[in-house]
């Protein structure tokens, strides 16, 4: 899975032996990834392992229409090019109506052929693309980067473009909201695979079985309202990058079948029997103690390790506070033109931020400066204009003189406050906290369970 240029992969479907022998040699010196066979059933067996098919029209066993329908019946996605000789024009405009991309008579001169697998393959990559472009998986630009100047930033950058180029596999830790996701990204565009796909998974989001689904797709019938096949994310973003977020969150069944992605390069769809191959760069992140989670079970340490054969660890807000008024300034003014405002942060409101210990880092300061920008009616925002979370005495991070808050107190307090804004409505109050409801749902439990009585009660016979 570390290939990113690999050659064309060609299946030469002939039963002239000489022709094979001759076309193979030729091609393969030319840089293709050569594969020959002289039936159509042994081209219908490999046809999944090529990027384009060259397909003789009249096989000993099967006539190249129905190796050409049972390919499609089957998906493969190859691109097939029909070989016909003279009398076999009609059927291979057939071909073409069929699903073919074009057809070539023989003999064939070889810088013709050659040209012709050049546009069928670059054909593909177009379509492939399209298709990633319109369901939103959209490779990140190379002009994103991480904004600030702290010493602690600055070796985050110089670990990614150590990184990137070396097409491993990547693990990135650090709390929620510092900004895991934006560095995977930067790992992308700072690759050899920047042109091909990055595809982002979040694995808290969804429950097993529809996390199955999205990584390894379906067969059709697999499982009540599968009433299609469906592609997987590893399929889609195959030859790019698989962003796994939260992937200390995946159930054991997943993990197991990560790990034999990673190990092997193949998976099945759910429901299916035919191995699928893929050429991923995976790249992973969590906000958990993966080693205290393998303590306990619930994660394996085998994937761990494949995991995490490079880590970039992601410092809090609270430890780089050089980045906080660049941050500032920076968000002030992008929810300034969005909004067609003129805001600044007075030097009383930039000091509260400063002392203040953001425990929703990146995320939660994008937060406040979006509702303060909004909110406020003036062009300077002052203390009285900051969301009551993070002012001195309100329910935030800073912790009065005398008590050490802890970061679990502070995250408490803070979605507690936020859930008050919203009068309870979860899904608005997770928008804001830019978390999933899952895992605010999961937070709130926890919140209740150490809110509740030792006695088990729900204390609602208290006055």
């Amino acid at each position: 899975m570390t290939a990113t240029r690999k050659a064309v992969r060609v299946l030469l479907v002939d039963d002239d032996d000489a022709f094979r022998r001759v076309m193979s040699g030729e091609l393969a010196r030319r840089g293709y990834a050569v594969s020959a066979v002289a039936s159509g059933a042994a081209a219908v067996t490999q046809g999944a392992e090529a990027d384009v098919i060259l397909l003789d029209l009249r096989l000993p066993d099967l006539d190249g229409i129905e190796v050409l329908k049972k390919l499609r019946g089957a998906d493969v996605p190859a691109g097939v090019l029909v070989l016909t000789g003279h009398g076999t024009i009609d059927t291979a405009i057939q071909a073409v109506r069929l699903g073919a991309y074009d057809y070539l008579e023989k003999p064939c001169p070889l810088d013709r052929m050659e040209m012709a697998i050049q546009k069928v393959y670059e054909h593909l990559r177009l379509v492939e693309r399209q298709r990633v472009l319109e369901d939103s998986y959209r490779a990140p630009g190379v002009g994103i980067d991480l904004l600030g100047h702290s010493p602690a930033l600055e070796r985050v950058r110089q670990a990614i473009a150590r990184i990137a180029p070396t097409d491993s596999t990547t693990l990135i830790l650090g709390e929620t909201g510092v900004g895991k996701e934006m560095v995977a990204k930067l790992l992308h565009a700072q690759s050899l695979r920047r042109e091909r796909p990055f595809v982002v998974v979040d694995c808290a989001a969804l429950h097993e079985q529809l996390l199955q689904s999205e990584l390894f797709g379906h067969e059709k019938g697999a499982f009540t309202g599968a009433d299609r096949l469906k592609h997987g994310l590893f399929e889609v973003g195959n030859s790019g990058t698989i962003f796994l977020d939260e992937v200390g969150e995946m159930s054991p069944e997943v993990q197991a079948k990560l790990l034999r992605v990673l190990e092997t390069g193949r998976f099945r769809r759910l429901g299916g029997t035919k191995e699928i191959t893929v050429d991923v760069r995976l790249i992973s992140a969590t906000n958990r103690d993966l080693r205290a989670a393998i303590a306990r079970g619930h994660f394996r340490e085998d994937l761990f390790f494949r995991l995490a054969l490079l880590t970039i660890q992601i410092p809090p807000l609270r430890e780089r506070q050089d980045d906080i008024r660049t941050l500032l300034e920076h968000f002030t003014q992008e929810f300034s033109v969005r909004f067609s405002q003129s805001k600044r942060f007075g030097p009383a409101a930039i000091e509260i931020l400063l002392r203040y210990r953001w425990p929703g880092n990146v995320r939660e300061l994008i937060h406040v400066v979006q509702q303060s920008v909004i909110l406020t009616d003036h062009d300077v925002i002052e203390p009285e204009d900051l969301p009551a979370t993070v002012t001195p005495g309100g329910t935030n991070g800073t912790a009065p003189a005398g008590e050490q808050t802890s970061l679990r107190e502070a995250q408490r307090r803070h979605v507690l406050a936020v859930m008050e804004r919203v009068a309870g409505n979860r899904a608005h109050a997770a928008q804001i906290l830019q978390i999933s409801e899952r895992n605010l749902y999961r937070l709130l439990r926890r919140y209740a369970r150490q809110a509740a009585p030792p006695d088990g009660t729900d204390g609602s016979a208290a006055s």
